[in-house]
């Protein structure tokens, strides 16, 4: 990273555990007059989101001394002015679900995931059958909000190609994602893809292979759910690398979407941007920001280069944050491995993968004559 006269660069050093708390740096910035800004997620040391903290519950040391709360203003800043997030769901209307009779179920089902996540996110809905092209039900909108009003448009889908091409349709909802992203206009964007169907691939359009090929090179986090004995868990497990919910019958449908739409609000809410106010005014310095609560700590390091900084400071005024160079997924939670799943009442199998991501990244120069947003 090149450090440039009068510019202001922060460096993220370590994403570290302390004490049963992991903390991932995501990105950084800062600007005069001493604005520094921190977007990090925060989880349990097995991998579980920790939503919920307050701007009291961290500790901000510069060269390992504790700046006073009073002098930095330290604040937690909505942090959807630094970050988009995307969910779209992919739903099997193949042949042997509209004739199942199960439609409602099913829309309902759709419903209220959707309701549940869009008070966080824009969402997208688009069905899939053994056409070549997936068919968009309620596109991702401009604005959040409204699509969960719209899902009941499902119930009148009616297939023009009774087949499933469900590998096909996975490789068409990434592009779709994909193309999402890149029309952001907010700096950083993250994305899950939730599959939903009641069984193989019939059409064979896509191949097993290119459809993992194309799994394989995500940075965002897959979901499956899986309805019946016709999906075997080793095809639902490769596709929901992040996390799958087999059932037998659509009766565990609605119960599926939920724990699955908790875990992506959960996910969601794991993100904190920090804003504060340094007390430094030249030179480069070591910043550790720890977070505390009952049971736990963690924290990650970072070094700044404070030159130019002055008084004056708001730390409402956020640095602009660019696009990380690179997103990794999230770390793997303790106890999953791709593939593992666990019998529920007997009827349903849960399934944690070992690649759901996190939408870490590195750095990125900010120039404090761009001043703060």
């Amino acid at each position: 990273m090149k450090h440039v006269t009068l510019a202001v660069v922060l460096a993220p050093l370590v994403a570290a555990c302390g004490g049963g708390l992991k903390l991932t740096m995501v990105q950084s910035a800062a600007a005069r007059p001493s604005n520094v800004a921190v977007f990090f997620a925060v989880d349990t040391s097995a991998g579980d989101p920790v939503p919920g903290l307050q701007a009291t519950d961290f500790r901000i040391y510069e060269d390992d001394g504790l700046v006073s709360v009073n002098e930095s203003r330290q604040t937690i800043v909505n942090p959807e002015v630094a970050a988009e997030h995307y969910t779209l769901l992919l739903v099997d209307m193949s042949g042997s679900v509209t004739e199942s009779g199960q439609v409602p179920l099913i829309v309902q089902a759709a419903q209220s995931f959707t309701s549940q996540l869009e008070q966080y996110q824009k969402v997208a809905i688009y069905a899939f059958d053994g056409s070549e092209e997936i068919h968009p039900i309620v596109p991702f909108a401009r604005a959040r909000g409204g699509a969960a009003a719209s899902v009941g448009a499902l119930g009148n889908f009616h297939p023009t190609d009774p087949s499933t091409n469900l590998h096909g349709a996975i490789v068409q909802g990434i592009q779709v994602l994909d193309e999402a992203l890149a029309e952001s206009e907010i700096p950083l964007h993250f994305a899950t893809l939730v599959v939903f169907t009641d069984g193989t691939d019939h059409a064979a359009r896509v191949s097993f292979d290119d459809m993992t090929a194309a799994l394989g090179e995500v940075t965002y986090d897959v979901f499956a759910i899986g309805v019946g004995n016709e999906i075997d868990e080793s095809t639902l497990g490769r596709i929901g690398h992040s996390g799958y919910r087999r059932v037998e019958d659509t009766s565990g449908v609605q119960q599926a979407f939920t724990e699955i739409g908790q875990r992506i609000v959960g996910y969601t809410q794991r993100f904190y941007l920090l804003s504060y106010c340094s007390p430094a005014r030249a030179g480069t310095h070591r910043v550790t920001i720890e977070a505390v609560t009952p049971d736990a700590t963690g924290e990650v390091t970072y070094e700044f280069d404070a030159t130019g900084f002055g008084p004056n400071c708001d730390p409402a005024n956020v640095p602009r944050l660019e696009l990380p160079v690179a997103r990794q997924r999230r770390p793997a939670r303790a106890h999953g491995r791709a593939g593992a799943g666990v019998r529920v009442g007997g009827r349903a199998t849960v399934g944690v993968g070992a690649g759901a991501g996190a939408g870490a990244g590195a750095g990125a120069d900010s120039n404090p004559e761009d001043g703060a947003q």
